[in-house]
């Protein structure tokens, strides 16, 4: 049995298209406390790259581990889901560009399986049967984590196939 994404997910991700307004690019970066002050190297930076504008009336916000690749004016399609007052943009096609971007769906699933894999791993250990709470909590945050990814997963999917559609 096959189970297409759009099976139980088209509620929550839509496609949008519009011209790109009040366009303004951010940097977030994320250091790590743990990083010596003389090395210098970007290894120990977690960079992501923020974008929000209007595309027509609807707010927009993109979080992207590149910079977006839209400027005021372009023609853009954005997919996604509504978070609040904005738009949570997971892939987008900027028809002025010819240029196309969105989140890796296969490492995500990926992290996924390995979640899935060490919890599974855990399931089998001694420490479960003997009903300790440590390992059964981390029993539960490995399932949680790996749901979450493949869940994350499918939607990005989804979104890709809402562009390409």
């Amino acid at each position: 049995m096959t189970l297409k994404p759009s099976s139980f997910l088209t509620s929550s991700v839509s496609a949008l298209s519009g011209t790109v307004s009040n366009l303004n690019h951010e940097l977030l970066e994320y250091v790590n406390p743990e990083k010596p002050t003389h090395d210098h190297s970007s290894v120990y930076y977690q960079r992501f790259y923020i974008s929000t504008f209007n595309l027509d009336d609807r707010a927009i916000e993109a979080k992207f581990s590149s910079p977006m690749v839209v400027t005021n004016g372009d023609r853009v399609t954005v997919s996604g889901y509504s978070k609040g007052n904005r738009f949570q943009v997971l892939a987008y096609a900027n028809q002025t560009r010819q240029v196309s971007q969105h989140e890796n769906w296969i490492v995500l699933g990926l992290g996924a399986i390995f979640f899935l894999a060490v919890a599974l791993g855990l399931l089998n250990s001694e420490l479960v049967a003997e009903g300790a709470l440590v390992p059964k909590l981390f029993l539960l945050g490995f399932v949680g984590v790996a749901i979450y990814m493949g869940y994350r997963a499918l939607l990005v999917r989804e979104a890709i196939s809402l562009l390409q559609g």
